[in-house]
């Protein structure tokens, strides 16, 4: 497993540098609108290790390694993280008793993955979230997926989303994407204001179906599909002009986002309880934002 754990971390953070390069691309193909006279963005990046974090840690959990958290503030994207963790220690007794096979490990685990969330400049240009990850105790297993916020649903937009992932659930496994669709719309609803957070995508958790080898392809194959998806979709809006009326629909649309992420996300609670580094933990937070 240990062999594993690294052949896993090192996938991750090349996604993270693909990703980063081809939001970064991105950035210089803006030619229109109000940030058009902007400096294209670069991501900056901070390299962090728990233990030489200067922040208490008050989770009850003993949580090594580190990671990296890279965020770029730019021209097409007005907030964008890219972050990517390799930690392990031991959870707390009581948060043990909710990850599967971690009371059978005495609390130990090992987690690594890559998590993004986009917020755009533009609201024509959909917000976007995206993560992949493989946790170990006495068990393992693969999660991730992906799913789209429009501020203005458009229904190209949804079916190309919807239709990449299809594609890419099928090349593994015809069950796949109805099962993680399902999952996704379920998963990322707000339930206060019986409403979803916006189109979808898939979502998957606990997968160890088919061996370690034919999830970890699906779990790379996730991170590639929304790579190439979500950049073609940022392509054929980012030069649309766009209204103040616009721009505040989108300030008000952001603040579903922020209610799920505070309220019921599992990686917020998964990275909080385990003591893990608070701001790249709540890099997914919009800069701006607005409730009416």
């Amino acid at each position: 497993m240990e062999e594993k754990k690294k052949i896993a971390a090192k996938w991750f953070t090349e996604l993270q540098s693909m990703i980063c390069d081809a939001f970064e691309e991105l950035e210089t193909e803006l030619s229109t609108g109000p940030k058009a006279d902007l400096t294209a963005g670069k991501f900056e990046k901070t390299p962090w290790d728990r233990d030489e974090l200067d922040q208490p840690n008050n989770s009850g959990s003993d949580l090594h390694g580190g990671g990296t958290m890279t965020v770029m503030r730019g021209r097409v994207f007005e907030k964008v993280g890219v972050n990517f963790s390799e930690v392990h220690g031991t959870f707390s007794e009581d948060f043990a008793t909710k990850i599967p096979g971690a009371k059978e490990s005495n609390g130990e685990f090992w987690a690594s993955g890559v998590s993004l969330v986009a917020h755009m400049q533009s609201p024509l240009v959909p917000a976007v979230h995206m993560n992949t990850r493989m946790i170990v105790t006495s068990k393992h297993w693969f999660g991730g997926g992906a799913d789209l916020t429009p501020m203005y649903p458009d229904e190209s937009d949804t079916a190309e989303f919807h239709g990449a992932f299809k594609e890419c659930c099928d090349r593994h496994d015809p069950n796949y994407y109805p099962e993680f669709k399902k999952w996704c719309d379920e998963y990322f609803f707000l339930p206060h204001r019986n409403e979803p957070r916006g189109i979808g995508g898939i979502f998957y958790d606990n997968l160890d179906r088919k061996g370690w080898g034919a999830d970890f392809a699906f779990t790379q194959d996730v991170g590639k599909t929304f790579k190439d998806i979500y950049c073609d979709i940022v392509r054929k809006s980012i030069n649309k002009e766009w209204t103040d009326e616009q721009r505040e629909h989108q300030l008000v649309k952001r603040g579903r986002y922020v209610e799920f992420n505070l309220l019921h996300d599992r990686g917020t609670v998964f990275g909080l309880r385990t003591g893990g580094n608070t701001e790249a933990i709540l890099m997914s937070m919009p800069p701006e934002v607005k409730w009416p």
